[in-house]
């Protein structure tokens, strides 16, 4: 049981929404329907709810965990969630609805498989919304659900539900998303969260929580192109290892078998893969995101930040890259100033070259001459690196098509970049 429990497929989702469209509620809804809380939370949740003087459990406080959100009702920060179905494990990432909060909106949905956007249904489509789905596209996240909630309050109207769809889906012909599905709900009732509700009977989808499930994310991942950065090679130099050399890391792309044919960057050498092993023994194939290590045939000078790849498939090896950069400091970029880059495994010194536009996220449009720039912003550059970096473009890989810029001079990071060429 345990071991079938490890091997359980991992769905991470993020969630937005604007201030009060009730993300938090959703949550705790997920998580107390699913039977994923302890009772020690529930009667602490119960408490605070009869302490303010509401009628109900409020379940909203059971997400928001620091204790200003308490005392506001609001979120602030990125905060994770875990929680598990007998069909999934589950991470949350529960990212404010606040304008000003773009950023921990960007570090919660990078590496997620899912967007959970929510919308008042009484409201309909608020600023809040672009903003949001347009990061999610950004951030190429496969799949969103839009849950329209508050359906209680308009009466579970099929017809308010059906413009909000046409609305959203008008909007979204102009973003890149693969798969967007529409779910009626009332996270304050649980109206088909986790139990299908009899009050939308003209709703013949499944629950949010069913969806949850049961969406593909198998082929979220790059299957096609061969990418493993080195993260560290491990010689254990002991007698009954002697020989023994491995090269560990995480698969970022594509299958590698024993047998094949491979390439190490940036030298070029070549060689076969030996042997594919894990915490729990050899495989004979490891694919994204598997952590791995491979054992190649011939003996050759292989460092952290190399990649191996499949010869007749390689990433472009540049040192000017084209990026769209979501800016976190409240300084500005600043041309020609030296940042360091980590990408994959490498770690290098890069200058801002050019400043192309800033995109205003709630139109689409490129400003062109902008005043000043700064937190939140997000920006078309392209930097200048000391050393050749091994790049796919995002929309290929996430994984190599992704980088995060540091301040050399206070250590601090100000921006994370998807590269576009």
């Amino acid at each position: 049981m345990e071991n079938s429990y490890l091997d359980m497929e991992l769905l991470r989702f993020t969630t937005a929404g604007s201030v009060d469209d009730g993300k938090s509620t959703l949550i705790g809804r997920l998580l107390h329907d699913s039977k994923s809380i302890f009772e020690d939370q529930l009667d602490h949740v119960e408490a605070s709810s009869k302490k303010r003087g509401l009628e109900h459990t409020d379940l909203a406080l059971l997400t928001d965990g620091l204790k200003d959100e308490r005392e506001q009702g609001i979120t602030i920060d990125v905060a994770y969630r875990y929680f598990a179905t007998p069909k999934r494990k589950f991470i949350i990432a529960d990212t404010p609805g606040h304008i000003q909060y773009t950023r921990n909106m960007v570090t919660g949905a990078s590496t997620a498989n899912l967007a959970l956007i929510l919308i008042d249904a009484r409201k309909g489509l608020v600023e809040q919304t672009y903003r949001h789905s347009f990061i999610a596209s950004l951030l190429q996240i496969p799949h969103i659900i839009v849950c329209v909630n508050k359906m209680d309050l308009v009466d579970y109207s099929e017809e308010a539900f059906e413009k909000i769809k046409a609305d959203y889906e008008d909007f979204a012909a102009k973003l890149d998303v693969k798969d967007i599905r529409f779910i009626p709900i009332s996270a304050l009732n649980g109206d088909n969260v986790v139990n299908r509700s009899d009050k939308t009977d003209w709703y013949e989808g499944p629950t949010l929580l069913y969806t949850l499930e049961t969406i593909h994310i198998g082929s979220d991942f790059n299957h096609i192109d061969c990418r493993f950065p080195v993260q560290t090679v491990i010689r254990p130099k002991t007698d009954e290892y002697h020989d023994y050399r491995g090269y560990a890391g995480r698969v970022s792309g594509g299958v590698f078998k024993k047998g094949d044919d491979i390439m190490v960057l940036p030298s070029g050498f070549t060689s076969r893969v030996k042997s594919i092993e894990t915490m729990d023994g050899e495989v004979e194939e490891a694919f994204a995101p598997m952590s791995v290590t491979v054992t190649l045939e011939d003996e050759i000078d292989i460092s952290r930040g190399d990649m191996l790849v499949r010869p007749n498939n390689q990433p472009q090896a540049t040192q000017d890259l084209d990026v769209m950069l979501c800016w976190f400091n409240q300084e500005g970029p600043q041309i020609r100033k030296k940042y360091t880059v980590l990408h994959s495994s490498n770690e290098v010194k890069v200058m801002i070259k050019q400043i192309h536009y800033r995109l205003d996220i709630n139109t689409l449009h490129r400003q062109e001459n902008y005043q000043n720039l700064g937190m939140n912003d997000i920006l078309k550059v392209t930097i200048r690196s000391t050393k050749p970096l091994l790049v796919d473009a995002y929309r290929k890989n996430r994984l190599t098509g992704s980088l995060i810029l540091i301040d050399d001079s206070t250590n601090e990071t100000v921006a994370a970049g998807m590269i576009t060429g």
